[in-house]
């Protein structure tokens, strides 16, 4: 009797054991399928700032990336965030203000999504903080989605794909937390770092042609361009006004704080894949690189919150198809072929 209860013992033991095994290796294949995604960091970048209550996994990056590309998030079912950046645009658009649902416009250019895994603030006004909270604007705006995340919701935990998917990134239902999360973690992915320029700089390959170097010199020495559009991505993410217009339709910053010291002020966007974003400027006002050069050499228009920056300058031919030159040298082309950033419907 003593001997059976022993056996009987032992067996309960293994078994708990086998038990207890299996769900160790379950928690250990957990653990490893959702440990933080490694980013590909260019030679020159600093490490991004990754928010600690949504760090990057491959589900979650996957999640978003579907959900980016998904028209869902429309009312209608028909414009997504890809609508107005697209990936061979370097995540901007081609017109100077993009279409929403029922082509409704609304006031701005679409901004390009490049390296926003850097950004400290998003937006034209430069005043919300994180992705997470920007991806709530388009959702919400009559002129974009004119939709309410709290029905997308409901309408995605329908869908068996998007419910697993959601359960694997996030061990949640999908939610706006989840949807808010997932897209913040794909655009974090959208990282540019090899145009010629970074070639030449950072990679310390000889790639530049003489016009394009001369175009470099001017940027940094004799214009002075690096006051604003400075560092490895190209802006010092200041808000500044650049004399565009006398009297502004758009408020610009003073939108968002009321302070009239913030009217017209508009954040400075990266100059990197600057040939694929035109139009240029908050409301897409100005069509071609050209146009742009013309503007800052004219001084700009006279308005209270100008930057003393803006003054005006000469260029002769040469120096402006050197300086339009090295601007073509900032285009990306591994960025805007990359698959992990397509359309995953297609």
């Amino acid at each position: 009797m003593k001997n059976r209860i022993i056996k009987i013992s032992g067996i309960f033991c293994l078994a708990i054991l086998v038990l207890l095994g299996m769900s160790l290796s379950s928690q250990i294949a957990k653990k490893a399928e959702l440990d933080p995604y490694k980013l590909e960091i260019p030679e020159g970048f600093p490490e991004p700032i990754i928010p600690e209550n949504n760090l990057l996994t491959s589900e979650r990056i996957e999640l978003g990336r579907m959900l980016f590309y998904d028209p869902v998030l429309s009312i209608d079912s028909t414009v997504s965030c890809a609508s107005c950046h697209k990936q061979d645009l370097a995540f901007a658009d081609d017109v100077h203000i993009s279409p929403g649902v029922e082509d409704r416009l609304a006031a701005r250019n679409a901004p390009t999504l490049t390296n926003v895994v850097y950004n400290p603030t998003v937006l034209f006004d430069g005043f919300l903080e994180t992705l997470e909270k920007q991806i709530l604007v388009p959702i919400q705006e009559h002129a974009e989605f004119a939709h309410n995340i709290v029905d997308i919701s409901e309408k995605l935990a329908k869908d068996s794909t998007y419910s697993s998917m959601s359960w694997r990134a996030y061990e949640r239902k999908i939610d706006p937390f989840v949807i808010t999360r997932s897209i913040s973690s794909f655009e974090r992915t959208l990282i540019s770092g090899n145009s010629k320029y970074d070639q030449e700089v950072f990679q310390k390959k000889d790639v530049l042609s003489k016009s394009e170097k001369r175009g470099m010199n001017l940027f940094f020495d004799k214009l002075e361009c690096a006051e604003c559009h400075s560092g490895f991505n190209f802006t010092n993410f200041s808000t500044q006004n650049n004399g565009l217009y006398e009297v502004y339709e758009d408020t610009g910053r003073m939108r968002a704080t009321k302070l009239e010291e913030d009217r017209a002020m508009f954040k400075v966007p990266t100059l990197r894949n600057i040939e694929l974003t035109a139009p240029y400027m908050h409301d897409g006002s100005i069509a071609t690189l050209d146009e742009v050069i013309d503007h800052y050499q004219s001084g700009g228009k006279n308005h209270v919150n100008k930057s003393d920056k803006i003054q005006p300058f000469t260029l002769t031919k040469r120096e402006k198809k050197d300086l339009i030159n090295f601007l073509k040298c900032l285009t990306d082309d591994d960025f805007i072929s990359n698959p992990d950033f397509s359309n995953p419907f297609e």
